[in-house]
């Protein structure tokens, strides 16, 4: 029972204060807290957006400045649309700052469903007619010249003036085609995102080949998704989907393809067709030299315990393997999951190769045949990415975390090739997420703490200012009731491992009163959930709980990246991490001894897809200390979910270790509350999932609510705030012990760029 005097009654008006802390209107009250550059072809230069105006940056000359003059263009682009138009809401997408045989003050952009030009030289603003821009899920090549595209499973490619449109291929089958997705996880969730098709493939830099892929289907099994309600009305529409799973032997498989424009040749590398392990596979591939003499790609076996750096010859197809790499659990190319790999492939040939051989994650110099040459970093850190690298003074600059007391703070380094000279470019308590163009000699830098917003300069090689950008404060932000979360550290539950999170404290705050504890969740393996720095992939959900009265709690128990290969191997094999949800509890528990203020007998917990897995999982294998949940999209049974995931970060499933992904086995726990929310459409970790947890929690008469949105995706697009809004109830409801009330969110804003993209 809730002590009575403990419960707290919201109102529409804490309802509309946690709705502004979500991501896209957090974006609205602080606009400068997010650059994201745009680079020149040369990277000399680069743009970004600033709240309404698009800002114009040149390094060598130190300047920040417009990159047009927003009065003008909106009084043009108002006269000319017959569209009201303000310089502070300028409607513009898709903006290019370098147009072809154009004046440099020339940019074209889309408004109002048209394409525009633009001269900030003679104040023209006309509509552009003669011919298409890139539309989503298409390339255009570096010299601007041509726009790639697939249709009907084959790569297409036309000209940017219209004039010419033609294949690069013609032997697509259904299920067997190039440029393409796997069917899971894509094939359903794309067209309800708007996007009808996606080419993946890279042009070579001198604009007249691409490197693409053919995707193999035919013969996998099928799911199949129901949408009850469609929205031309009629019958339930069947959406099959090709789905293998764990321990399948049939699965999807690839072969890398050269396309040559100038002849329509078709070069298909050498060898037999590979796994298709993963999605991210696709992209794993970087054109070399300045006409593109070669390529490398990355492969990686099916169990994730090799990767090969391959060099493909695009003339031939003859495929050389120049790097192989084997480890007793998966050998990544990266801390990340979702971030690119930390490869260098340097115009001197040699390779920048990036391994957790040593127990860290660190780079190593390879000769362009595959001869190590020396271990360029080394200690008790990770190289988090590499920014940019000097090949005449043989410097590499990049990012590293785990040299300051918080070992997820980033920092900038350099460090010479020959393993010498190792400096540390920054040297605070900040994270540094930092980005480097393509070219060029600078880094920008994005400098900031959970408190403080990032504040984004242009460094040079040695950490001076070139240029300031942005400096943002909270004031914003603070005013609708938002303050900083606390950084802590928590011991986990072997007694010596030290762990971190965050924990934001309830709006309103009185010291003298007890509050529920939301663990807000996402256990990885593949992302870390809580960033050190201002915001984080999952900002504003945490702070909208907070304004609704609860404190919140954010954390990465042991089994979780960016820490060192033993930290992250501790969920290898027991993908459940088990021990890892006891780090969560002997981690508020802990909190609970510092803070009187924290009820850690009133305990829930959140999360979304691996989240959702999680959520359930405590609420059954922990049910004295969980006693409110809500498993938004849940993988309840990884045995049947995308093998790649089952199979690269838990290994063999066994009759032994299958329990550790399942979460059907322990339904007979549950004694607290649980919400099951699904989409309808969910072609990633598919609704059945729940479903088969309802039937187990049936048989064990347990009681349990269910929530299955139709005609939604994985991430429940278009009707997220009404998620939201069902979660907050719920957790209001039964942590709180009272009625929420009737308060309705919108329909949630385009997400910002950070929020989206998040840095890795």
């Amino acid at each position: 029972m809730i002590d009575p005097a403990e419960r707290i009654r919201l109102t529409d008006t804490d309802y509309a204060r946690a709705e502004q802390m979500l991501a896209p209107y957090r974006a609205r009250l602080m606009p400068q807290a997010a650059v994201v550059p745009q680079w020149s072809d040369n990277g000399a230069r680069f743009w970004y957006r600033s709240g309404a105006h698009h800002v114009l940056v040149d390094p060598a000359a130190g300047t920040r400045r417009d990159a047009f003059d927003h009065e003008r263009l909106a009084a043009a682009l108002s006269r000319a649309s017959g569209r009201a138009v303000v310089a502070d809401d300028l409607p513009l997408t898709s903006v290019e700052f370098e147009v072809a045989d154009r004046h440099p003050q020339v940019i074209r952009f889309s408004a109002f469903d048209a394409r525009w030009e633009w001269s900030d030289h003679t104040g023209t603003c006309t509509r552009v007619e003669n011919g298409p821009s890139v539309g989503p899920g298409e390339i255009a090549s570096p010299d601007r010249a041509w726009v790639a595209f697939q249709r009907d499973g084959n790569v297409w490619v036309r000209s940017r003036d219209g004039r010419q449109e033609f294949a690069l291929t013609g032997d697509a089958e259904p299920h067997w085609d190039y440029g393409g997705l796997p069917e899971a996880a894509t094939k359903v969730k794309l067209p309800l995102l708007g996007i009808d098709s996606i080419l993946v493939a890279a042009w070579s830099p001198d604009s007249t080949r691409l490197i693409t892929h053919r995707i193999d289907q035919r013969g996998l099994p099928e799911q199949v998704l129901v949408e009850a309600a469609p929205k031309e009305g009629g019958r339930p529409l069947a959406h099959r989907v090709r789905y293998p799973m764990p321990g399948d032997e049939a699965q999807a498989t690839m072969t890398w393809h050269v396309l040559d424009v100038r002849t329509g040749q078709n070069v298909t590398a050498s060898g037999e067709p590979e796994v298709l392990v993963s999605p991210y596979t696709l992209d794993r591939r970087w054109w070399s030299g300045d006409k593109g003499d070669s390529i490398h790609v990355l492969h990686q076996s099916r169990d994730g315990r090799t990767l090969e750096l391959r060099r493909l010859d695009p003339s031939s197809g003859a495929m050389t393997t120049v790097i192989a790499e084997t480890g007793r659990t998966r050998v990544d190319p990266s801390p990340y999951l979702h971030a690119p790999p930390v490869v260098r492939i340097l115009d001197s040939g040699e390779i920048l190769w990036w391994s957790q051989r040593d127990g860290w994650g660190h780079l190593y110099l390879y000769s362009a045949s595959g001869e190590l040459l020396r271990q360029v970093t080394g200690g008790q850190w990770l190289v988090r990415r590499v920014l940019r690298v000097d090949e005449d003074r043989r410097r590499v600059w990049f990012l590293a975390c785990g040299l300051n007391e918080d070992p997820y703070v980033r920092q900038i380094c350099r460090v010479d090739l020959d393993g010498g000279g190792f400096a540390r470019i920054t040297d605070d308590d900040l994270d540094h997420d930092a980005v480097g163009p393509p070219s060029g000699d600078y880094l920008v830098d994005r400098a900031s703490t959970v408190a403080l917003p990032p504040r984004t300069r242009v460094l040079g090689d040695d950490g001076q200012v070139l240029v300031e950008l942005e400096a943002p404060d909270a004031t914003a932000l603070e005013e609708v009731g938002w303050s900083p979360p606390e950084r802590f550290r928590a011991i986990a539950a072997d007694g010596g491992t030290p762990i971190y999170g965050l924990l934001w404290r309830p709006h309103g705050f009185d010291p003298a009163r007890r509050y529920p504890v939301i663990d807000h969740t996402y256990p990885g393996p593949n992302i870390h959930r809580v960033s050190p720095a201002f915001g984080d992939l999952f900002t504003g959900e945490p702070e909208a709980l907070a304004a609704l009265g609860f404190a919140v709690v954010a954390l990465d128990g042991r089994g979780t990246p960016v820490r060192s290969k033993e930290f992250l191997d501790h969920s290898y094999g027991d993908l459940g991490m088990a021990a890892a949800l006891d780090d969560h509890i002997a981690a508020i528990r802990q909190l609970g001894r510092r803070h009187t203020w924290l009820d850690t007998e009133r305990v829930g917990i959140t999360g979304h897809s691996g989240g959702g897995f999680f959520t359930a999982r405590a609420l059954l294998s922990h049910p004295e200390f969980y006693s409110v949940g809500v498993a938004q999209a849940g993988a309840h049974d990884f045995s049947i979910y995308l093998p790649f995931w089952v199979e690269q970060n838990h290994g063999e499933i066994t009759e032994d270790n299958r329990q550790a992904l399942v979460n059907t086995v322990s339904a007979g726990n549950l004694r607290g509350k649980l919400l099951l929310i699904d989409g309808e459409l969910d072609d990633n970790v598919l609704p059945h999932q729940s479903l088969r947890l309802v039937d187990s929690l049936i048989d064990a008469d347990a009681d349990v609510d269910m929530l299955l949105i139709p005609g939604v995706e994985h991430t429940f697009h278009g009707r997220f705030h009404y998620v939201t809004r069902r979660t907050w109830d719920y957790l209001v409801r039964h942590l709180h012990g009272t009625e929420p009330p009737t308060y309705r969110l919108a329909p949630f804003p385009t997400m910002p760029d950070w929020a989206v993209h998040p840095s890795g």
